[in-house]
């Protein structure tokens, strides 16, 4: 499903139009940027929680060549599925 499929999805249950449905997509995708990048948490209850993590600089090998090689320290997002969301996807 891409997010396209989300809008039009939204659009036929809710009686939106298409550029309603899509605004109210991007805003909640940005909003969970947002908090995502201020380094706090998005917990949606049900379906699962975001998190920032913070990864140590390492050193890492090229799989080609075998070769050592630097990777730097980055945060990445971390999502945690809910338990009503594993449920749903497991039955």
């Amino acid at each position: 499903m891409t997010k396209i499929d989300i809008i039009t999805k939204i659009s036929e249950q809710v009686g939106l139009q298409k550029p309603e449905s899509e605004t109210a997509v991007e805003t909640i995708i940005n909003l969970v940027k947002e908090t995502l990048g201020k380094g706090d948490t998005v917990i949606l209850r049900r379906f699962g929680s975001f998190q920032v993590r913070q990864k140590k600089e390492r050193i890492g090998r090229n799989p080609k060549t075998g070769k050592e090689a630097s990777i730097t320290a980055r945060k990445v997002v971390r999502f945690k599925a809910g338990k009503y969301f594993k449920s749903a996807v497991n039955n």
